[in-house]
């Protein structure tokens, strides 16, 4: 069995205690610095108490307002067509025609005051959902028998261009782009609307190519 073994000796008090008698008033003096000196002061009890029971305050959080970021999706297709590329530019041009072989663009107006803006009326049953949006949009510089570009300044935000690539004299290959934000309504089937909205945009560049074969025919020949 371990055994323990403990130690004792005088205090520190103690020997103050036994010398205190026949001491002199100097050793006395010099006695009581050494012993006061390592009892601490009131006022370091009462400054490592306060410390001690203080706690730090973490720093605030800083909340940062919530700012969703919509979702923008970009669509694209692009057919071959029987006329030239001057034909099929100046077809697409007449923008308040574009309902006639967009499905999903119900009306196209004008601004008689700026020609160069427009309002765009759409309306569509999307996955059994009547939808309805409009926005007005500004058409950009162009480059003739080449590029439409569009981007919308109100409503429904979407941009947009239209190329056009010549294939020997009598054809062209027309690339249609659209970049829209996904409509709150329709964020549930966002994954879905790129392909159906890619669909559209194939049949509406199918009827194009047939509206604009009619509109050759109708440019007097020389």
């Amino acid at each position: 069995m371990a055994s323990t073994a403990y130690v004792s000796g005088p205090s520190p008090l103690s020997h103050f205690k036994r010398r205190e008698k026949g001491a002199t008033f100097s050793h006395q003096k010099a006695l009581f610095f050494a012993y006061g000196a390592l009892r601490p002061s009131p006022r370091d009890l009462v400054l490592k108490s306060s410390s001690y029971g203080r706690r730090r305050r973490p720093a605030p959080t800083r909340i940062r307002p919530f700012s969703p970021v919509m979702e923008w999706q970009e669509c694209s297709s692009e057919i071959e067509v029987d006329v030239p590329c001057s034909v099929a530019y100046d077809c697409y041009s007449d923008r308040e025609t574009i309902p006639r072989w967009m499905p999903f663009i119900s009306s196209v107006k004008i601004l008689q005051d700026k020609p160069d803006l427009s309002r765009w009326s759409l309306k569509y049953e999307v996955f059994g959902r009547d939808v309805e949006f409009s926005w007005l949009a500004r058409n950009m510089q162009p480059i003739p028998n080449q590029k439409i570009h569009w981007r919308s300044l109100e409503g429904l935000p979407n941009r947009g261009a239209v190329r056009f690539f010549p294939r020997g004299r009598s054809s062209c290959r027309i690339q249609l782009t659209v970049s829209y934000e996904v409509p709150e309504i329709l964020i549930p089937v966002a994954s879905a609307l790129k392909p159906f909205l890619e669909g559209l945009l194939a049949h509406g560049l199918e009827r194009f190519a047939i509206v604009a074969k009619e509109y050759q025919r109708k440019i007097p020949q020389h």
